[in-house]
């Protein structure tokens, strides 16, 4: 009656050991670090870098706990933070001569002290939010007037090519303000022009201004194109941040937008912050121009006579190249960017999407310059880099573009992710920005550890004070309960704040709450005069529905935290909704699977160790022996 079949104390010892596993790395801690990452789209960090950081800190006689290479750079473990910070000035100063220019980001860094046998399971540690590791919190607003005066430019280069290929003669096109004034010399070709510009359009409000020869069509935009404008600038950014911040080698950052216009940022673990305001303020844009193949041009270029209107760049693998200043085409204009195959040569490929204006605009370019190459350029910080100069082969349209040539996968799909992230959409400011020191971190987990161990150790006193070994029982299953929540969240890599301690609490109060169910429902059955046996069977089974029912009903409160809340809702709700689920096991599998092996295979048990069994009539009967 009372008896498990095998596998299912193989299941659940299988469990407890993979909760152990999964939870250890937890108490190893963190040891301080630094990274070395590209700060160049043309630059890669391989184990050549990893080879030139390792003598660099040998020469200069600093030890580490470990040097790796992974795909945000070069990671090096240190012994203490006095020789992490003289390991980031000295590797700042070998990779970085030149400061103006830096080609390389050397960031402090956290990283885990989990042995290597954990690692290699991927047994890895939780993420620490802000209010636990320390780092920076920054506040961004992002210029919604900016975002709609960059489409507004983009819109008269549009406006200029659209007349130009329809033969609409105009006396110029200006953006003044927030408006687009184009001047015509006559009401006819003004209207002309109206109709052609309503049709392709649809952004526009179009007023018609202006008499005798000073006509004028004056273009704005409308309100629900301005705000889906804006709305893109903001997610823009976002994605464009997402990126930059992989620089910094954070884990689990937090980046929300707040409000209309603002941003927020939260990098636990980060301690350069002016590392990480440098990386955020960046402002980068793409451009393509035409590269200048004049004979001779080059070679002037070099002896420092540059032809007018051509500037000097780095192609990739470090060859000169003259670029024409005029830009052709800006990243704005691109819609997707996917890394893939040449259909002909089978190389590795770009694949570019354009807009329907940009697809217009690269036609024409490509049909006037082929046999001729494109620079695709970054500009940031004022500095260009090209990205890839690709030949033109024949006139493209359709706004779909391939670039190929002289690259590997692994650059084709560097290339793709540089292109799909582009440049921000709209200037940034930040306007707040707090840092949380590690020791404050440190502080609060010592007392969310503190909080959770005393009421965990209030409840083990009660229950084994009231319910004997029963009670004892279910303390052990309690505490199965904490080992398998703590190792989910750190196999699912969940981020843990202080709501987070909070809703562990919680679950061990409420995860208590089916074993006293359990052991009352046994003390009813024997109070009915059933057998100590039959008291342990009918107990489980007829509390099991009454637990399932009080789990669910609370499950779905957290489910509705967990869809309908943010930022700190979430991570309680988070630890919520998994606690619930690992105390249906631990309370119901793993106390009953004890309780069968201490009881179950006796053949006769005359009493239960569940405390005092109160009978009707006011006598008590001792269940204790």
């Amino acid at each position: 009656m009372n008896r498990y079949p095998l596998w299912k104390y193989i299941l659940v010892a299988v469990a407890l050991v993979f909760g152990l596993v999964y939870t250890l790395p937890n108490f190893f801690g963190e040891s301080p670090a630094v990274q070395v990452s590209s700060a160049k789209v043309t630059l890669k960090v391989d184990d050549k870098t990893r080879e030139r950081v390792a003598k660099t800190l040998q020469a200069a006689g600093i030890e580490s706990n470990g040097l790796f290479l992974d795909s945000n750079g070069v990671k090096v473990r240190l012994p203490s933070a006095d020789s992490q910070l003289q390991a980031k000035d000295l590797l700042e100063k070998q990779f970085n001569p030149d400061p103006s220019d830096p080609h390389y980001v050397v960031a402090l860094n956290l990283l885990s002290s989990s042995p290597q046998w954990l690692t290699r399971l991927h047994a890895l540690p939780m993420y620490l939010g802000l209010d636990l590791r320390g780092g920076v919190h920054f506040l961004l607003q992002v210029d919604m007037k900016g975002a709609a005066t960059k489409r507004l430019d983009s819109i008269s280069a549009d406006l200029r090519s659209l007349l130009r290929d329809k033969t609409v003669r105009h006396a110029g096109i200006t953006r003044e303000g927030d408006r687009v004034v184009i001047r015509f010399r006559d009401n006819d070709t003004r209207s002309k022009a109206r109709i052609l510009l309503e049709d392709s359009q649809s952004d526009l409000l179009l007023a018609d201004q202006g008499e005798g020869e000073d006509l004028k069509l004056v273009a704005t935009l409308k309100p629900e194109a301005i705000k889906r404008i804006q709305e893109f600038a903001v997610r823009q950014n976002m994605t464009t941040l997402h990126n930059r911040i992989n620089e910094l080698g954070v884990a689990e950052p937090v980046i929300a937008q707040q409000g209309a216009d603002r941003i927020v940022v939260q990098l636990p673990g980060v301690q350069d912050t002016a590392k990480a305001k440098d990386i955020l303020g960046r402002t980068a844009t793409l451009e393509i121009r035409m590269v200048d193949d004049t004979p001779g041009a080059l070679e002037a270029a070099q002896a420092g006579q540059a032809p007018f209107g051509t500037e000097m760049y780095v192609e990739r693998g470090g060859m000169a190249l003259l670029v024409k200043k005029q830009v052709v085409l800006t990243g704005d204009r691109l819609t997707d960017a996917q890394p893939g195959f040449d259909n002909q040569t089978h190389e590795p490929a770009v694949h570019l999407t354009l807009d329907s204006a940009g697809a217009r605009i690269f036609k024409d370019i490509t049909r006037d310059n082929v046999g001729k190459r494109m620079a695709i350029v970054l500009i940031e910080k004022g500095k260009g880099e090209v990205v890839t100069a690709p030949v033109i082969r024949a006139e493209i349209g359709g706004g779909r573009v391939q670039i190929s040539g002289r690259m590997s996968t692994m650059e084709a799909n560097d290339t793709a992710l540089l292109l799909r992230a582009g440049s921000l959409a709209a200037p940034m400011e930040i306007i707040e920005e707090r840092a949380i020191g590690p020791s404050l971190g440190a502080e609060n987990i010592q007392k969310g550890f503190h909080s959770t161990m005393w009421g965990f150790t209030a409840i083990a006193v009660f229950m084994i004070a009231y319910y004997a070994l029963f009670g004892l029982v279910s303390v052990i299953a309690l505490a199965a309960n904490l080992l398998f929540l703590v190792a989910l969240l750190s196999l699912l890599q969940a981020t843990l704040t202080l709501p987070g301690i909070a809703a562990i609490a919680l679950a061990l109060g409420m995860a208590i709450d089916a074993n006293v169910l359990i052991n009352e429902r046994i003390r009813e059955e024997l109070r009915n005069g059933s057998s100590p046996q039959a008291a342990i069977h009918t107990g489980y089974e007829r509390a099991f529905g009454t637990i399932l029912d009080s789990n669910i009903t609370t499950l779905i409160a957290g489910v509705a935290l967990l869809i309908f809340g943010s930022g700190p809702v979430r991570g309680f709700a988070v630890v919520h909704c998994l606690g619930i689920l690992t105390s249906l096991f631990s309370a119901v599998v793993v106390s009953r699977a004890m309780i069968n092996l201490f009881y179950g295979r006796r053949r006769k048990v005359e009493s239960l160790a569940i405390g005092q069994v109160w009978k009707p009539g006011n006598t008590a009967t001792a269940a204790v022996k």
